[in-house]
């Protein structure tokens, strides 16, 4: 590349690069704007709260009718703290939903009787259960968290399947 050529390209990258911290400085702008109002949640903010729901279910054929219903399911809950923060679990919230679409709610204080107290990396496992009048429903919900410095937050449950073996593929 000869010597004019070779300070155009080295224009056009300074160029380029110009441009590309001026939207950088844009962003962080803006993102500090957006903190100093309270309308940004940062990455940091949300590792501070941050707690992993895991589930397995099993059904409980000794407990279900399997021609009539109700059928019975048993699920296994894996709560961990992946925060920087200890919290504890103050309430739950269900939604159970059957093959038909029928909705139940279920709220209520604690898990099983307890309300533990996860430092951060700590876990907390129970088994609970629930009957439905089909083979097949879905469940999903959240805990209502409060961390040790008083911030209450939720802690997802993503939906989950209960069915009967080999009642789907």
């Amino acid at each position: 590349m000869s010597p004019p050529a070779a300070m155009a390209a080295f224009v056009v990258e300074r160029v380029r690069l110009q441009g590309w911290s001026r939207n950088f400085r844009s962003q962080v702008n803006h993102t500090a704007l957006l903190a100093a109002r309270g309308r940004f949640r940062s990455k940091w903010r949300m590792a501070k709260y941050d707690v992993n729901v895991s589930v397995r279910t099993e059904f409980l054929p000794d407990q279900s009718d399997r021609e009539a219903g109700p059928y019975v399911f048993t699920y296994f809950i894996t709560i961990r703290n992946a925060g920087e923060i200890a919290a504890q679990l103050i309430s739950r919230h269900w939604i159970i939903t059957d093959a038909t679409g029928r909705v139940q709610e279920v709220k209520g204080l604690g898990v099983v009787g307890n309300q533990p107290l996860l430092k951060p990396g700590e876990e907390f496992q129970y088994q609970s259960g629930t009957p439905l009048p089909t083979p097949v429903g879905t469940m999903r919900g959240s805990y209502q968290m409060v961390a040790e410095d008083g911030t209450q937050f939720e802690a997802q449950v993503s939906e989950f399947i209960l069915s009967m073996p080999r009642v789907l593929h």
